[in-house]
């Protein structure tokens, strides 16, 4: 176990089980390791923690939990990079935002692809895609 001190206090994590993102997420792709870290209050939210920054960490959520027919699958250079078939499963999650106002977004035009066999995900760039970087929650 290896432990690092955090906005959220000293975490201990296995590194075996880190999330690695080859390619880091959009405007840090310097950060390529993160330790998932579930909601203390129960809810579809949870963090990813930096292991390379200790600073940041990232609110994540299914957006299918507030859009039931949002759904991204992999192409093949993408099954590539996370290391896994195209039958393979692999989740798709948001990043959650949540301003000063609280009105909540969820990015939903750069999901990130997460492969549970592997533990690698990628954050994607949905092209000619109606969806938004700050898309609210249904009211």
């Amino acid at each position: 176990m290896i432990k690092i001190v955090t906005r959220f206090g000293e975490i201990e994590y296995d590194p075996t089980k880190t999330v690695h993102f080859p390619e880091g997420l959009i405007g840090f792709e310097h950060l390529r390791d993160f330790i998932v870290m579930p909601n203390e209050k129960e809810g579809p939210l949870f963090w990813i923690q930096s292991i390379d920054d200790p600073q940041i960490a990232f609110v994540l959520t299914d957006p299918t939990n507030f859009f039931l027919e949002y759904r991204v699958k992999p192409d093949q250079r993408e099954c590539q990079k996370l290391g896994i078939q195209s039958q393979d499963d692999c989740f798709c999650l948001s990043v959650v935002t949540v301003p000063t106002d609280r009105k909540i977004t969820l990015n939903l035009a750069a999901p990130i692809l997460f492969s549970p066999s592997t533990n690698r995900a990628l954050q994607v760039i949905l092209e000619n895609s109606s969806h938004s970087a700050r898309t609210p929650l249904p009211q």
